[in-house]
């Protein structure tokens, strides 16, 4: 891929990110009712104690009374941050916090970060021993070699829940699936290749274990560190874990171990594998390059020396990336769901192939958009699943659970294994995976967007992430001192190199004039009048750059209400052909999302708008992962109680009945009979298969009072409104935005979502 392409954020976005809203990444929810004197009862004494005695009397009800059953400890003790090295035990919290939100964000499991400030062995082995009875499962994290092997295979002989060293073992079966599928395209038997790895660390034997426990034959596999190949008899820098490794070979160096080799894996250091070392490698050489954040070569350069290499990396930005989150949060799922005793070498390699069989897999269109925006398939370019695949939260748990069972390690065996890979698939809100390819889609294909109002301080923040992050060129509308003055003083440093549009002086504002004056002129405007306009009011001059193509799409809103910024955008841009504009909010909770519309615009829609507005948003639903059923809501449920407000809406669903979409719909109908199943049960002939997802309300002042009251009170995450049906995209966010808001509404017009 090229530069651009790569995320890329300044020391004070990162700052700003860690601290805006509350500071950290996690916090706590109660997942019980907390509102009544009865429900703390229960909480709490005297009705905890009910629990309590009931895990006295079996301990294995922990599992059912407590959260012990999806709650994994995150532990470190800060001696090998990410490639920084010993910074100590706090300076690890935001890496732990960051490894609870994935364990959340992938898989459901919840977990909480432990710094231990200790670099004594023995002392972190008894802490983190102690805490066995409050986790189902220990994370343990950037801890230096040779310390992590000793503390992890202790903890797992006195253990009886889940320990993990991600470091070690989430890269090792990442690469191990990817492996696997190299030597499968290249036509290979893993009993027959020759190994070489480069790195000796925590990371590179475990990936050298777990290829020998696969089948990669040990004599096969020669590993080396700073001192050259490891080989019986060598006796400087050696330890028993090393030790394990040593073969009897002539070669002495990484140069000399690489002639004729299969495979290279490194986890050493950037530049380590010189492009004249790949020229002597098989046929058809396998590079895994994983060296962080720098590879120990760049996939150009060794592509340059041998264009039929297949190589993989642990960066984003190339191809074939061996990424830790595709492993960690779905093992650890698996192994929580049967109350695993241990994560064993049979659930490792489960959980390899598992991953290697779903790259094989026909790679959806969506899933594809997340891998560089092109439609990949199984090859050299995709031997390793893209982290957005939804997939994933299915057939890792489910092999790995599998595994658990079958080595005797699982406590409470799954009976109904289709039961179970649905309720995985039910844990997650696809939305969410939904916006994360979203995301990956505008940064695969960046795109122009023009900041209406840049001389706010929010708006150019969202601004400035928009280009820091990839995703395309910001266009900022404003005067230009102002601007420049503003970048000051949040610290950018190159603010010469944004492109910024002041109406007094563009070079665009004659011909903008004269095409909004041929479109006013008629409408009660004088010239001078459309002057006025475009010189003074941002959302008119903004509008029409979007218009005359100078953008892609618009974001506006932050400095004036919805209607007063929509009446601005209508001057100079028209709906889209056959289409109506209207707003929708899209109400995100934990395991599902509700779109509800017109929140915007339409004061008191036909049948006709209804059935417009019904079949735009459900089009929206449904690429945002959600198979669409559309509920028309009213105060009455099917003519009761009667009144005269309800033919529109009765009209509309007739109107759907003879279009016959491809989408479920019912209607006039209350909320609770829309999204309550056992009102829904009351009426048994209703064509809604499951409770509504997208809501149509009858008109503006209920949509817009239920979007506003449920953002406010309704614990749900709240984005928009999204604005559709207009010819070009224009979003306007509301007034009360923070940068990511605007930074979202931002990437969702780049995106197209609302088109």
């Amino acid at each position: 891929m090229s530069e651009k392409s790569k995320v890329q954020f300044t020391e004070r976005e990162a700052l700003f990110y860690h601290q805006t809203i509350r500071p950290g990444k996690i916090e706590i929810i109660a997942s019980k009712p907390m509102a009544t004197q009865r429900d703390l009862s229960l909480a709490y004494s005297p009705g905890v104690a009910v629990p309590v005695q009931a895990i006295a009397d079996d301990p294995q009800a922990a599992y059912d009374y407590t959260a012990k059953g999806n709650l994994v400890a995150v532990i470190s003790n800060g001696t090998a941050i990410l490639g920084m090295g010993n910074l100590g035990a706090l300076a690890s919290k935001p890496v732990m916090e960051g490894k609870a939100v994935l364990f959340k964000r992938f898989a459901d499991v919840d977990s909480i970060d432990i710094e231990l400030n200790s670099e004594d062995p023995e002392a972190l082995i008894e802490a983190i021993a102690m805490m066995e009875p409050s986790f189902g499962g220990i994370n343990l994290e950037d801890i230096k070699a040779p310390e992590c092997f000793i503390i992890e295979q202790t903890l797992r002989d006195r253990m009886n829940i889940p320990v993990m060293h991600d470091d070690q073992h989430g890269t090792a079966i990442i690469a191990a699936a990817g492996l696997i599928n190299a030597c499968h395209l290249t036509g290979r038997d893993l009993d027959k290749i020759k190994v070489v790895v480069n790195g000796a660390g925590a990371s590179a034997l475990a990936c050298t274990a777990l290829m020998k426990s696969m089948g990669v034959r040990h004599e096969n596999v020669t590993v080396c560190d700073r001192s050259g190949t490891i080989y019986r008899g060598r006796e400087e820098s050696m330890d028993q874990w090393k030790s394990a490794h040593a073969i009897d070979t002539e070669a002495r160096t990484l140069e000399e171990a690489l002639v004729g080799a299969d495979v290279f894996l490194g986890l050493s250091a950037a530049g380590a594998l010189k492009p004249e070392y790949v020229k002597k490698m098989a046929d058809e050489p396998i590079i895994f390059a994983m060296a962080n954040p720098d590879p120990e070569i760049n996939p150009n350069d060794a592509k340059a020396v041998r264009p039929d290499a297949i190589i993989a990396t642990g960066r984003s930005d190339y191809p074939n990336q061996v990424n830790n989150v595709l492993g960690f949060p779905f093992i650890f799922r698996g192994a929580l769901d049967v109350s695993a005793t241990a994560i064993n070498e049979e659930m490792k390699i489960a959980a390899a192939n598992a991953i290697a069989e779903l790259a094989r897999e026909q790679v959806h269109e969506d899933v594809a958009a997340a891998y560089g925006g092109e439609t990949h398939q199984f090859g050299r370019e995709y031997i390793i699943p893209a982290p957005f695949d939804p997939r994933l939260m299915e057939v890792v748990p489910m092999a790995v659970a599998k595994a658990a069972m079958a080595s005797g390690v699982a406590q409470r065996p799954i009976e109904d294994f289709e039961a179970y890979r649905l309720e995985l698939k039910g844990r997650l809100n696809p939305t969410t995976s939904a916006l994360s390819r979203v995301y990956a889609q505008v940064r695969a294909d960046p795109k122009r967007v023009i900041f209406a109002e840049a001389d706010n301080e929010v708006v150019l923040r969202a601004a400035i992430q928009y280009r820091d992050f990839g995703y395309g060129e910001p266009i900022l509308v404003g005067r230009t001192q102002n601007i420049r003055d503003l970048m000051n003083e949040l610290g950018v440093t190159d603010p010469d190199s944004y492109h910024i549009q002041n109406s007094m002086v563009s070079e665009h504002v004659a011909p903008m004039v004269e095409m909004l004056y041929e479109r006013l002129k008629r409408r009660g405007f004088l010239q001078r009048d459309v002057q006025r306009m475009v010189n003074t009011d941002r959302n008119i001059f903004a509008s029409g750059l979007l218009k005359m193509g100078v953008g892609d799409a618009m974001i506006t809103g932050m400095t004036r209400p919805f209607a007063q910024s929509m009446k601005d955008v209508r001057r100079v841009l028209d709906p889209a052909e056959d289409k109506l504009p209207f707003g929708m909010h899209m109400l995100v909770g934990k395991n599902h999302t509700v779109f509800l519309a017109d929140t915007t615009i339409n004061e008191r829609p036909s049948a006709e708008e209804l059935a417009i507005i019904a079949t735009e948003a459900s089009k929206v639903a449904r690429r945002m992962g959600h198979e669409p059923r559309v509920a028309f809501l009213s105060y009455a449920t099917f003519g009761n109680p009667e009144g005269k407000w309800l033919d529109r809406i009765r009209d509309a669903v007739h109107i759907l009945d003879d279009a016959k979409p491809d989408f479920e719909y019912e209607g006039e109908m209350a909320p609770d009979a829309a999204l309550n199943p056992k009102i829904m049960e009351l009426y048994p002939f209703s064509r809604l298969s499951a409770p509504a997802n997208v809501l149509i309300m009858p008109g503006l002042q209920s949509a817009n009072i239920s979007a506003k009251l449920l953002k406010e009170i309704g614990g749900t995450t709240s984005i928009g409104p999204i604005l559709l049906g207009m010819e070009k995209p224009v979003q306007i966010v509301p007034m009360t935005s923070i940068a990511p808001d605007v930074l979202t509404s931002a990437v969702l017009a780049a995106a197209g979502v609302a088109g």
